[in-house]
């Protein structure tokens, strides 16, 4: 097996001699517990090549833009335990070039090793990543699909193999002690296959959603910001609405560019935002109610402090996503929340928000923050309440199916992680997994 291994280049100080046992099938060093019939405990460099990656110099912005995807933390944050076949910056063959990067293949298995610990993500082309990671070319020994979900497994375990006070960091010398509790190949394929299952139809899930998303939002723009339906009746030509429809917009835009008895103001006649609440961690008691701050949701607690559904936007950190919340929620103090609709349907706000630039109201400091009053101020054309209600019916069955859509995959995701801490221990053999995955898939 080593034999097909070639020689990493992570340099550094050698492997660690102690032993950090994880809870289920890694561990840095050796350890002392037994192997399951038929696995064996096995350093992870002596099946897969080690590599880190590298930032070639933002000094140089001739070493940006190319056709070579480069990994950061963003993108393990945004992919966590999928494969991924885009990034968000990439470099060129003059960055790899002049740097430490390297260009690893497909099916490199990638986990953030410092600034964000333990998003794992898979890569589906050749890529280059960031010295934030740690990146393992499987050999024939080892599945890249059974190596992937052992290291999602154990995320808990790298809080345990990591140091320093500020910053949590998983040094090279305990990566390079890695062993993974290794079942035959074709055991570990099987493996990898049943938890790959209920993720593929999660991903297939994620994906029919946002493409209905973009959908409704196509909608929302060809109506209330083209004014397409109005446009067409001004220059009668088709295609035309139903007639329940079509008689609801004007036949003309008045002076300002906008439809007739349309009203153009700015935000605050739409809706009236809130700062969000502090919640700090300690103080959470799991329950129903999400918690959503600047980047979404965050946990649950067993309180509420806004009822649904809401629309909650970002305040400090991450601005420019907007939220939808079905049921009554927790809105962070990083996040800003519609505490007035002002009588506007709640999906006509969530979509008007969804076209506002926020940068035009960031204050621009290192940490973007944004101040309600000034986002208020945001320019904001509100139609009339009953062409409110019209896109609010006519996408409603399109909202439907993106909740019956969420509700399966939370169930498979909840089946999911019941199953792989069991299945990567060997707790549970895999005959008796594909019996429990053939019920629901």
């Amino acid at each position: 097996m080593a034999g097909e291994i070639k020689m990493t280049r992570t340099g550094g100080r050698p492997a660690s001699s102690g032993v950090i046992q994880g809870k289920y099938a890694l561990s840095v060093g050796l350890p002392d517990k037994l192997a399951p019939d038929g696995w064996s405990w096995t350093l992870l460099s002596d099946v897969a090549r080690l590599e880190t990656g590298h930032t070639p110099s933002r000094k140089h912005p001739e070493y940006w833009g190319g056709d070579v995807p480069w990994v950061g933390i963003k993108d393990a944050t945004e992919n966590h335990g999928r494969t991924i076949n885009s990034t968000s910056q990439y470099t060129n063959t003059l960055g790899i070039s002049n740097s430490s990067a390297r260009i690893l293949p497909t099916n490199t298995v990638c986990l953030s090793r410092t600034a964000s610990v333990g998003y794992v993500v898979v890569m589906g082309r050749p890529m280059a990543t960031s010295q934030d990671f740690v990146n393992w070319v499987c050999s024939k020994s080892i599945s890249h699909h059974f190596l992937k979900y052992v290291l999602l497994a154990e995320r808990e375990s790298f809080f345990r193999f990591a140091s320093g006070t500020t910053h949590q960091t998983i040094y090279f010398p305990e990566v390079k002690a890695f062993h993974v509790c290794l079942p035959p190949k074709d055991e570990q394929e099987i493996i990898a296959h049943i938890l790959g299952t209920l993720d593929d139809k999660i991903e297939l899930n994620r994906r029919t959603n946002e493409t209905l998303e973009a959908m409704a939002q196509a909608l929302f723009k060809s109506w209330f910001v083209d004014f397409d339906p109005v446009r067409a009746k001004a220059e009668n030509r088709g295609p035309k609405l139903p007639a329940n429809l079509d008689e609801l917009f004007p036949d003309n835009l008045d002076g300002d560019g906008i439809p007739c008895g349309w009203h153009s103001g700015n935000l605050l006649d739409l809706c009236e935002l809130k700062r969000g609440y502090d919640l700090p961690t300690s103080q959470r008691t799991p329950g129903a109610f999400p918690i959503v701050s600047s980047s979404g949701v965050s946990g649950f607690h067993h309180e509420a402090m806004a009822p649904g559904p809401g629309v909650v936007t970002g305040r400090y950190g991450t601005i420019g996503e907007v939220f939808f919340v079905k049921g009554d929620y927790w809105p962070l103090n990083t996040a800003l929340y519609v505490k007035n609709f002002k009588e506007n349907s709640v999906r006509y706000v969530y979509y008007a928000l969804k076209q506002v630039d926020f940068q035009k109201f960031s204050d621009k400091a290192a940490v973007p923050g944004i101040n309600r009053n000034h986002l208020h101020e945001a320019a904001m054309i509100i139609p009339p309440r009953e062409v409110q209600v019209a896109f609010e019916r006519l996408m409603s069955s399109t909202w439907n199916r993106q909740d019956a859509n969420d509700a399966e995959s939370s169930t498979l995701a909840a089946l999911r992680d019941t199953l792989l801490p069991k299945l990567i221990s060997g707790e549970l053999r895999v005959k008796d997994a594909e019996k429990i995955v053939g019920r629901v898939a």
